[in-house]
């Protein structure tokens, strides 16, 4: 991107800031055996933000040579904005911020032939093909972002970051009997793809053929063993969701007026991290130019932190936590990252053996979430009942449903294991990629 920044007027308003951005992207679909699309697009444009009192402008353009009309677009706007304000913007100081870096694995996916992809794609579906699978369904896309943040405090920050995604679904038939199963992968480096993606798809086959011979799971109050995966889908959405400080200071957390106090037991120790390595949620500055950090959302038990942006942490006097993010050229809105539960002591065998009689639930659905009333209701993909300390039948169309500390309260083991699962969020119109996962977890649920 040619671009003279020091030519930008950042001199206006109460604060500015702007997002420069170039981007690239690759699609392939292969859908039971033919390829269905093959499809690459570059992108490029740019967003402002102008504060003036307590009003915001916005403004935004696929053009990257008016950015100062931009910016004096956006003050009009910010200035009109601020007649009508019913609110005091505080918008949190932070340090000015020069750097420059790349994020990148050892195989950058822009690189790979794409040759190189549809053979993955073939492979795929090569590896999930069955006689009682009558449809699969494979997806392979990757790309680029080059960027540059500017604000009127100082900072500029240029980075590119690459990323890869393969997703991979199959629908089995027998007797009348469909189901269901998918799986991904994916990251910064195409070799993550490269090394796990046949393991992924036999893990899809042999889930959607075991579950054409489960049993039903029965309903009833149990206790159930979550899955890493599942685990980290409660966590996202039932505790993230509700820890982000722009669903509190609208009234719609469970959280609210809870920092300091007790929100489940001690195990339950609950974190976002967009510095871990080859996180799917990772990165090193929000979309406003804050360095991602730890950030510890309940420690054993007690409520210790909300998700902020520049403005919320503002509003309550807190601390920023770095999770102002943004799709693309959008606004930036307080978003979670790589989200999980700390890993315990115990390990699986263990923890099955001293259950005695329960449920392990295994993988996700998808389900809804009230924050605001802090309820929830999710559906795992399959199961396993346990007896006597071992697992014994599987099982298909478990769903867990119950009020969010409740469950919290109730969880009374977490494993060893820390397993990080990716995946995308969307919140107000917004698709971000995030991370979330942790160990097994016991607790006891709703099972309907």
């Amino acid at each position: 991107m040619n671009i003279d920044i020091d030519k930008i007027n950042l001199d206006i308003g109460d604060y500015v800031d702007v997002r420069i951005a170039q981007s690239e992207s690759n699609n392939l679909i292969l859908k039971d055996g033919n390829i269905e699309e093959i499809s690459s697009g570059v992108s490029y444009g740019v967003s402002v933000r102008v504060l003036y009192k307590n009003g915001w402008g916005f403004a935004l353009s696929n053009k990257i040579n008016n950015i100062n009309e931009l910016i004096e677009k956006a003050y009009k706007m910010a200035k009109l904005s601020n007649e009508y304000s019913n609110k005091e913007v505080k918008f949190k100081e932070y340090k000015a911020i020069k750097d420059k870096y790349e994020i990148s694995g050892k195989i950058k996916p822009t690189d790979v032939d794409i040759k190189d992809k549809e053979e993955i794609l073939f492979n795929t579906y090569s590896e999930l093909k069955d006689d009682k699978i009558k449809s699969v369904t494979v997806s392979y896309s990757d790309g680029y972002s080059k960027k540059i943040f500017l604000n009127s405090e100082g900072s500029c920050i240029e980075s590119i970051k690459y990323g890869c995604y393969l997703g991979m679904n199959c629908v089995a038939e027998e007797n009348g009997n469909l189901q269901f199963s998918s799986e991904r992968v994916g990251g910064v480096d195409f070799k993550i793809i490269l090394d796990n993606y046949l393991n992924k798809a036999k893990e899809a086959k042999d889930r959607v053929l075991r579950l054409l011979n489960a049993k039903k799971c029965p309903k009833g109050e149990f206790k159930v063993i979550l899955n890493p995966e599942l685990a980290g889908v409660f966590i996202h959405e039932a505790v993230g969701h509700a820890a982000e400080a722009d669903l509190v200071l609208q009234n719609d957390s469970v959280f609210k007026d809870k920092l300091g106090e007790e929100v489940g037991s001690e195990y339950v120790t609950i974190i976002d991290n967009p510095t871990i390595k080859d996180g799917f949620g990772s990165y090193k500055y929000d979309d406003e130019g804050v360095k991602g950090k730890e950030t510890v959302i309940i420690e054993k038990g007690i409520l210790k932190s909300y998700l902020h942006s520049r403005e919320t942490a503002g509003r309550l006097d807190a601390e920023l936590t770095g999770n102002g993010r943004a799709e693309g050229l959008n606004k930036p809105i307080v978003r979670m990252s790589n989200t999980y539960i700390k890993p315990g002591d115990w390990n699986l065998d263990e923890l099955i053996e001293d259950t005695r009689n329960g449920i392990l639930l295994i993988g996700s659905r998808g389900g809804q979430v009230d924050t605001g009333k802090g309820i929830f209701q999710f559906s795992a993909v399959e199961a396993r009942l346990i007896e006597n300390g071992e697992l014994r039948d599987n099982l298909r169309d478990a769903g867990l449903s119950g009020e969010i500390l409740d469950i919290l309260f109730k969880v009374d083991a977490v494993t060893k294991d820390f397993e990080l699962n990716i995946g995308y969020c969307g919140k107000n119109g917004q698709t971000v990629p995030v991370g979330d996962g942790g160990g097994y977890v016991r607790t006891i649920a709703n099972i309907s």
